[in-house]
């Protein structure tokens, strides 16, 4: 009788690795169609977090600042948001809070300096998972139709969809390339102290990946531009009757106006809250 022998598990380095990396951009990119915050318009959602996006700079009460990050936080998870991103923004709050409560006890400023400091965390807690919400739930053509028709340039609209894109391209792109500067040199035989020159040497290749990088992109960049031009993309773009039927699919319904009147009542509330308490 022959055991069946596991699998061995994937390691952190395995875990992290490019094709992850692009797996989860293209999850972010592409947004989810089934969340909640899907089912509004486009228009709706970039007016709802140019609010979150500006108003948390403006205000310095942290009733209503963690108020505000309530519904955001249970909208973001609503959202279903890639694990990188998550790990990436918790990585840069941790460095963050470790960095104030080491300078406000180096300076003799103790916990409550800290606390004080904490604030501009809060703010952009409040931004980031707000960015979040609302990207993890558009994909690429629903955010450039909703900026188009909120009166941005073609060109512009065009740009933030072609750039979504273009993204997990570039990635895998710079990762061939850095296997190909592998493949013709040669690491170093000694890794020095603590992998120094690994480090110096994956370093090295990794800048200079970056130059026939540039190069393939601008070279894609100007395939597509050539490509647009033959089907007549500037002249559909500035065409109003062809822009009319590219975005007659955007409307706005009753649940448009429910979410916004909810989120202002909700905001009013905790303005009258916070005129109360503060933190």
């Amino acid at each position: 009788m022959e055991l069946t022998k596991s699998a061995p598990k994937a390691t952190l380095w395995e875990k992290i690795s490019v094709e992850r990396i692009k797996v989860e951009l293209l999850r972010t990119a592409y947004g989810h169609s089934l969340t909640f915050l899907s089912r509004f318009d486009p228009r709706i959602l970039i007016a709802w977090y140019s609010f979150f996006a500006i108003a948390p700079w403006f205000i310095h009460n942290k009733v209503i600042l963690l108020g505000m990050l309530l519904p955001i936080l249970i909208l973001t998870y609503t959202s279903k948001p890639s694990i990188l991103v998550l790990l990436v923004l918790a990585l840069g709050l941790v460095s963050d809070a470790a960095y104030m409560l080491v300078v406000s006890l180096l300076f003799g400023g103790g916990l409550s300096a800290a606390w004080a400091l904490s604030t501009l965390t809060l703010k952009l807690l409040i931004i980031t998972l707000a960015s979040i919400a609302i990207f993890s739930s558009m994909d690429p053509e629903k955010l450039s139709d909703g900026l188009l028709s909120l009166g941005m340039p073609a060109q512009f609209s065009f740009g933030v969809a072609y750039g979504y894109r273009m993204l997990p391209i570039l990635i895998e792109e710079y990762n061939n390339i850095l296997y190909s500067y592998r493949l013709r040199g040669k690491a170093p035989e000694r890794k020095g102290f603590l992998g120094w020159r690994m480090i110096l040497y994956t370093g090295k290749l990794s800048i200079l990946a970056f130059y026939p990088l540039i190069l393939n992109t601008a070279k894609r960049t100007r395939t597509t531009v050539e490509a647009l031009e033959i089907k007549g993309f500037t002249y559909a773009m500035n065409n109003p009757k062809v822009k009319k039927i590219k975005l007659s699919y955007l409307k706005i319904c009753l649940r448009d106006y429910v979410f916004l009147a909810v989120t202002t009542v909700y905001l009013g509330l905790l303005f009258i809250l916070g005129q109360l308490y503060q933190l």
